[in-house]
């Protein structure tokens, strides 16, 4: 009887277990980071809140179920070379090897694709790259909530359509795209032709070549073609040129709006009060006034181990961070649930993404109540709510603040364009659809 004891008592030791105690065992992490070059200052504050949200959770829970984070920085410059290069020296890091890969960079993305979906470990595309990833059956490996660039766009077209009286009344206006000429910077070009299709505006899209210091002519052809309105998909210091520029020319900034990506704080700051009403798409809320950032900043700054400057907790780009750190971490918690180990890896951490739910009581429970919307995702929807609101710049206050609710994307215009474009990848690339029962 006690040797059969002694045997029960190793095999339930052997057990990975599921309480939060702590465990040898780390989850590996890799960040791909840009801290340097012209797109760093959009890329510091991003990195600063994805990496002190994870460290807030070691710190404070020990990890995820007694599993320890383990962050392995890599600079890529938002160089797309170097995001493979670090990708490639990152991946089979540690005993779970790479759980996930946050690449912060669409070009990146694209080519990570086909790269992880062979190594099977889970990208999260946090509201950026391939569109088309959205759908599941396609892209077991991709994930791109809560909501693509092309639901952003159409939902700016009906933001337009609101302030101009109704949507019927977008036919003869003329709205400008000015975009980063990249992967990046191209994706909502289709889109917002369907839209000018369906609903009568004239499109004209405006190509500023890398990094956007240069776009004195793009803004002398936006004077000379007075467009209704401008939209902008930029990056780095292409946004804070273009908000100046604008400015130069006496365009309006309540009809200017930015891509995520286009609203922070380091965009609007070096226009100074010219930059008042300058509007952006927005998935979450601007500020340091909830739960999960009183516990970084216990848990983490008191101890001296913040990332970045205490005072920049809570800026648009380091909540983006957080808010991606959240999601990937609750996906790795429900991979832990549904496997019933904490040891888990990239197949078990995309099962976790594809069962995620994130609702209101969990972000309450998070200490993030109000901070952003639920979310789900499932096996053929990947992008998630898919839903957007804008928010706009107070130069005076110096401030973001949403200044609408979240619009639901126009999926007759999405849907479609995610068909077509998914299973073009699908026969150029020999993939089968999966199943999703």
């Amino acid at each position: 009887m006690k040797k059969l004891t002694r045997t029960i008592v190793a095999a339930l030791m052997a057990v990975p277990l599921m309480t939060g105690v702590a465990s040898a065992y780390e989850l590996v992490m890799p960040t791909l980071d840009y801290r340097t070059g012209p797109y760093a200052p959009n890329g510091i504050p991003f990195a600063n809140g994805y990496g002190d949200y994870l460290n807030m959770l070691n710190e404070r829970d020990g990890g995820i179920n007694g599993a320890r984070i383990s962050l392995i920085p890599c600079e890529t410059g938002y160089n797309t070379k170097k995001g493979v290069e670090c990708y490639e020296n990152t991946k089979a890091e540690g005993q779970s090897g790479a759980l996930v890969y946050q690449p912060l960079s669409t070009g990146i993305t694209y080519q990570l694709i086909p790269k992880a979906s062979v190594d099977e470990i889970p990208v999260f595309s946090m509201g950026y790259g391939r569109t088309s990833a959205a759908n599941g059956k396609v892209f077991p490996w991709v994930f791109n909530f809560p909501a693509t660039y092309w639901s952003q766009a159409t939902v700016f077209v009906q933001y337009i359509g609101e302030k101009e009286g109704g949507m019927e009344n977008l036919k003869g206006k003329k709205i400008a795209l000015v975009y980063h000429n990249s992967a990046y910077g191209k994706e909502p070009i289709r889109t917002l032709e369907k839209a000018a299709e369906k609903y009568g505006f004239e499109f004209m899209a405006l190509p500023v070549d890398h990094p956007g210091q240069e776009q004195k002519s793009t803004w002398l052809q936006i004077r000379r073609e007075k467009p209704d309105w401008v939209m902008m998909w930029g990056w780095g210091v292409m946004n804070q040129v273009a908000i100046k520029e604008a400015a130069s020319i006496r365009y309006p900034m309540e009809h200017f709006i930015g891509v995520w990506w286009s609203g922070s704080e380091n965009d609007v700051l070096p226009a100074g009060a010219a930059a008042d009403g300058y509007l952006s798409g927005a998935f979450h809320q601007p500020g340091d006034n909830f739960g999960a950032h009183d516990d970084i900043k216990k848990y983490v700054y008191d101890k001296g181990m913040g990332l970045g400057d205490r005072d920049r907790i809570g800026e648009v780009l380091y909540n983006r961070g957080l808010v991606a750190a959240m999601w990937t971490s609750e996906a790795i918690r429900k991979a832990m649930e549904i496997h019933g180990t904490n040891e888990v890896r990239g197949t078990h951490v995309r099962d976790g993404f594809e069962a995620l739910e994130v609702d209101e009581a969990r972000l309450k429970e998070l200490g993030l109540e109000g901070f952003t919307i639920p979310v789900k995702v499932t096996c053929e929807n990947h992008e998630g709510p898919g839903k957007v609101a804008l928010q706009q710049w107070d130069a005076k206050a110096k401030k973001w603040s949403l200044v609408s609710d979240f619009y639901e994307p126009l999926r007759d215009i999405t849907g479609p364009l995610i068909a077509e474009d998914s299973a073009q990848f699908a026969s150029e690339n020999n993939v089968a659809e999966r199943s999703c029962n």
